[in-house]
């Protein structure tokens, strides 16, 4: 018998599988609390700030270059402090800098 593979949207295979729902799920959360900061980050400073993973109360942002990656962490408390304000359940922010991919 020959099985036949055809490719499925990302969203019906997340919906078949817990794991992938669940990741799916938290890439949401993830950029839903970046879209609650964006008001508080200085708009200069929005393009270089991506939504990163959540590991438990902890989440990360990543940042490209380490003068965004100062300036941000002057304003973690006020984001923590919104986020909590708005239901969410961080305890800590963490900030990991982008490498620059030289091409």
């Amino acid at each position: 018998m020959h099985r036949r593979h055809e490719a499925i949207p990302l969203l019906q295979a997340a919906q078949k599988s817990p794991a992938l729902a669940h990741l799916a799920q938290l890439t949401r959360d993830s950029s839903a609390r970046l879209a609650a900061i964006q008001p508080l980050i200085p708009p200069g400073m929005r393009a270089t700030i991506q939504a990163g993973p959540i590991e438990g109360s902890t989440w990360c942002l990543l940042v490209k270059g380490n003068a965004a990656a100062s300036k941000l962490r002057q304003l973690l408390p006020s984001f923590e402090a919104h986020l909590r304000t708005k239901g969410w359940d961080v305890q800590l922010i963490r900030i990991k800098i982008q490498a620059r991919a030289d091409i």
